[in-house]
Order: structure tokens, then sequence, then C-alpha cells
């Protein structure tokens, strides 16, 4: 194996999303900035909606007599 071809390894790398959450891992770069972490996205706060486009979602809601 070649030597000196690795990139350097932070163990504290410090991440930082726009929300303003904060948080270590271990990565190539010492700091990271990202727009959305799982204190910020949708899917992890349980705010998620369905787009509905056309009316799709009720479309299938009445073919399969799905209620809400």
């Amino acid at each position: 194996m070649k030597e000196n071809i690795h990139p350097k390894y932070y163990e504290d790398a410090k991440v930082t999303c726009s929300c303003g959450n904060t948080f270590t891992v271990g990565a190539t770069q010492p700091t990271i900035r990202v727009e959305v972490c799982s204190k910020c996205h949708p899917f992890f706060t349980g705010e998620q909606h369905i787009i509905d486009t056309a009316g799709q979602v009720e479309r299938f809601k009445r073919r399969y007599n799905i209620k809400d």
C-alpha cells in the first residue's frame, strides 16, 4: 500500500446545521456545514406532509376505500 496518500482523519469533526444544531462525528474534514440535520428534517420531526399533485392521493384512497 502506498504511503502518505490517505487524508487526515478527524475523530471529533464538528458538524453545524443551518438550524443551529451542532454535533461531532468522525470525518476527513475538521468542520462540516449542512443545511438539514435530524433535528430539523421533516421526516424525523414528524412534520412530513404528503403533497398531492393532481389529486393522486384522493384517487388512491377512493380506489382502495381508505379512510383518514
